[in-house]
């Protein structure tokens, strides 16, 4: 069968992934995504990326694979598939294959295996990261030094010189002092940008157990920039981690915090963290005017209600509430819990956060409240 590819446009790869959905595979928005960058990365007019691609990205299963391959041929063999056939996949050109060239090897082969890794870090980029295996996640703690983030602004009360903007009258008059009182210069100021503080509310309780370590390492990278960001933890008790987070090394940072976290996958108090947050921090001024994003899956043990409540009192304080949930960004996920109703009505943002791509959209989102 001829695998060669009249260079398929995107339209072509959706309508492949549409027929796999079909077929029984399924296909998230984020694998869809990954396997159409996985594509633009290896190569469009490449029949072998492609196949590949798709194995990597679109295939949760060996059954899966087997879907893969008999609509591969199908769709893009100009033939119609038979039930049973599997399909021979190309043979050179496999990321597998690319990722053991070594130093011998050609420039050609160098550089595609220098494209077979970024293939590769796409795709783990795009996975939940409560799936991914130990190495895995050591490979994805590199990838972290990716993400760079940027405080939100604000306008300072205080201002400062500027060329345009409202007069100023105390430099404006000093200015005619110094040319013995001949008209100068008319100087003008205006109030300047400042960084806005953010606060960080991780939950580490049982449920948030998968995410707990890419979270914090997240958070280490919001400290470790120097912005004003202040971090907590909280499941059973509120934890103030940001001084352990200041620690260059991201996995002593880690360790350091985690020794400071006495509740690690305990129970879930959000509403009574929430409220000692406001009472022991908040209203001291940690909270107020600053962006508050809270890292929970919404699972509430105690009175919605209450955690509605003390959400309230949070959005009074807090310029921006940005609420994120690991489930948010996975397939047929809908806000059913208790806690995620009754904190809905006081979040400005409800987003995902389950890999390293939503984290990146996230910090975008943070960047621009």
């Amino acid at each position: 069968m001829d695998l060669a590819l009249p260079r398929p446009p995107e339209e072509m790869l959706l309508g492949f992934t549409l027929a796999l959905r079909a077929a029984g595979v399924d296909i998230t928005a984020d694998r869809e995504r990954a396997y159409l960058r996985a594509a633009a990365a290896l190569g469009l007019d490449d029949p072998h990326g492609c196949y590949h691609a798709g194995r990597a990205t679109l295939c949760g299963s060996p059954a899966d694979l087997e879907r893969h391959d008999t609509v591969y041929a199908a769709w893009f063999g100009g033939k119609t598939a038979v039930a049973g056939q599997r399909f021979r996949p190309p043979a050179p050109t496999a990321p597998a294959a690319l990722a053991e060239v070594g130093e011998g090897g050609t420039e050609s082969d160098q550089q595609e295996s220098q494209v077979a890794q970024a293939s590769s870090h796409e795709v783990l980029r795009q996975r939940d990261v409560a799936t991914l295996s130990a190495g895995e996640k050591a490979e994805l703690g590199r990838l972290f030094t990716r993400i760079q983030p940027r405080a939100p602004r604000r306008w300072s009360h205080r201002r400062t010189p500027a060329r345009r903007g409202e007069v100023d009258p105390a430099r404006t008059l000093r200015e005619m002092l110094r040319r013995l009182g001949e008209p100068g210069r008319v100087r003008h100021r205006r109030r300047a940008p400042r960084p806005r503080r953010v606060v960080m509310l991780i939950d580490v309780s049982g449920s948030m157990s998968p995410y707990a370590d890419a979270l914090l390492r997240l958070a280490h990278r919001f400290v470790s920039t120097g912005l004003p960001v202040e971090v907590f933890t909280f499941g059973t008790r509120l934890t103030h981690i940001t001084r352990p987070l200041r620690r260059r090394d991201p996995d002593q940072a880690l360790v350091a915090a985690g020794d400071a976290i006495p509740d690690w996958s305990g129970g879930t108090r959000l509403a009574e963290g929430i409220k000692i947050f406001l009472e022991r921090w908040g209203r001291r001024g940690t909270a107020r005017g600053a962006v508050v994003v809270v890292f929970s899956d919404g699972w509430e043990r105690s009175d919605p209600e209450a955690l509605g409540e003390q959400m309230r009192r949070l959005r009074v304080l807090a310029h921006r509430v940005i609420w994120v949930n690991p489930h948010r960004g996975l397939a047929g996920y809908a806000p059913v819990q208790a806690g995620i109703r009754a904190v809905l009505p006081y979040c400005d943002d409800f987003l995902a956060g389950h890999s390293l791509a939503t984290f990146e959209e996230m910090t975008e989102v943070i960047a621009g409240a």
